[in-house]
């Protein structure tokens, strides 16, 4: 059975509760029979789920909105330093638990896989929650995205396993003590936190050697920053490190990637015998994620014809390629990459299920910080559609950059030959879409913001 409830956890009171790393261990802890509070900005479905468990969730910001009994208050690094809740913890003494020290000790007494990498933490996270599920092992799981099946990011199981989405961007994964750890890719991302590349082989040097000594590092074998992870790790002798990727050295080798539509058909060669299985999403990335997946469950001793089988079910997470609708005989599919790497992975996945259709996306840059490091980068991606449409930055945690603006991104495009158009209303861009799209597109909506609230919107503008 799963351990309980830690003491300091009893009575967490969760600063920012909808979001989706802070709501996944409100809605665990709330499994477990903790007396969860919290509050957020707005009113929302997560919200309301929630409360369907039992929690107290106020909306908006308010010292008020603290119990004097609560044992904790959890916060994540998003959380500003003058929130009047944070400020009201102080004066009662309530002490402050950072969200991933909450999610350690969710872990304690469990087997834990911790998936790591700059981008495709949430989809591989998500198709290991859905394969262990599936294969009634009953895991704990902590992801960053809603399941398309559960249409949940988080639930407490009966089983020995914990699986969860591991966040580089303030280093907060180094706070975890995993069995396995997934390390998809390294780039340089998360510009407020590290100011060069060394600083985040560093940083992921240090969340591989908190593995527990006899645990297993599952690693690309292909992506380049995660090679030279491989090298700088490969002398800690506790460590069992097992490569992936269609590298011929690689231990578990992707063989092919045969597309099928919004699926795709993989192959391996484990152990010297070869293994084919089906991804319900596109693409090649999102088939080296699966096969990842499939590493790190046999590492856990999990028969890999089995997890194959399983890793079949999976379905997607929402925002990740998941298909909105279609009207007017044009798809519109949602996607939350924002870093270069993933908007090209994604944009070349969706290419490949579009065959002769045109692909127009909607594109929302996402912090002025990395759009004025890899704005030019995010432009040169968009090269990859028919044509798009670039919104202005969403700024989310981040005061604006003087000077950094959307219109870097624009200029990186059409200098590498994109057809662009800017819309700095985003109540416009429906109608705009609308206008451009002709049966057989294919519509995607790109960016971590919340560019995807207009997916049903162009839905509708094209059906009327």
């Amino acid at each position: 059975m799963a351990p309980g409830i830690p003491a300091a956890l009893e009575r967490p009171h969760f600063i920012g509760i909808g979001g989706a790393g802070m709501s996944g261990i409100a809605k665990i802890l709330a499994q477990r029979g903790a007396k969860v509070a919290g509050s957020d900005a707005k009113e929302s479905a997560t919200a309301e789920a929630l409360r369907a468990l039992g929690a107290t969730v106020h909306i908006g910001h308010a010292a008020g909105h603290l119990a004097d009994d609560a044992s904790c208050v959890v916060v994540s690094s998003a959380i500003r330093p003058d929130n009047p809740e944070l400020a009201r913890a102080a004066e009662l003494s309530v002490p402050v638990v950072h969200r991933s020290d909450a999610l350690a000790a969710l872990m304690e007494g469990l087997r834990a896989i911790a998936v790591a990498g700059t981008h495709g933490k949430t989809t591989t996270t998500s198709m290991l929650a859905v394969a262990l599920s599936e294969l009634a092992l009953d895991p704990s799981y902590a992801i960053g995205g809603d399941l398309a099946g559960p249409g949940t990011n988080a639930a407490h199981g009966g089983g020995d396993i914990f699986v969860a989405e591991a966040d580089e961007s303030d280093r907060s994964f180094q706070k975890y003590d995993p069995q396995v750890a997934i390390v998809l890719n390294v780039e340089l991302d998360h510009h407020a936190n590290y100011a060069s590349m060394e600083e985040i082989y560093d940083s992921f040097e240090t969340f591989v050697g908190k593995v527990v000594p006899g645990g297993t590092l599952v690693v690309s074998a292909d992506q380049p920053g995660a090679v030279e992870l491989t090298r700088r790790v490969r002398d800690i002798a506790s460590l069992d490190v097992v490569t992936y990727g269609e590298s011929e050295h690689a231990d578990v080798r992707v063989h092919k990637v045969t597309p099928r539509g919004l699926t795709s058909e993989v192959t391996v060669v484990l152990n010297g015998r070869y293994l084919t299985f089906t991804v319900s999403v596109p693409g090649s990335h999102y088939a080296h994620n699966a096969v990842a997946a499939l590493a790190a469950g046999v590492a856990l001793g999990i028969p890999a014809h089995n997890l194959a089988s399983a890793l079949g079910k999976y379905t997607g997470v929402k925002r990740r390629l998941q298909l909105k609708g279609e009207a007017a005989g044009v798809q519109v599919v949602d996607s939350y990459a924002h870093h270069p790497t993933e908007m090209a992975a994604d944009l070349a996945a969706m290419r490949g299920a579009a065959t002769d259709a045109r692909l127009l996306v909607v594109f929302q840059p996402h912090l002025f910080s990395r759009t004025q490091e890899i704005g030019t980068e995010m432009g040169q991606a968009l090269a990859l559609a028919d044509a798009s449409v670039v919104l202005d930055v969403y700024p989310a945690r981040e005061d604006p950059i003087p000077g950094i603006t959307s219109a870097l991104i624009i200029d990186a495009a059409k200098a590498a030959g994109a057809d662009v158009t800017a819309v700095h209303d985003q109540a416009e861009v429906p109608a705009v879409v609308a206008g451009m799209a002709k049966p057989g597109d294919l519509v995607l909506t790109m960016g971590a913001g919340d560019v995807t609230d207009l997916g049903p919107q162009i839905l509708d503008h094209l059906s009327s």
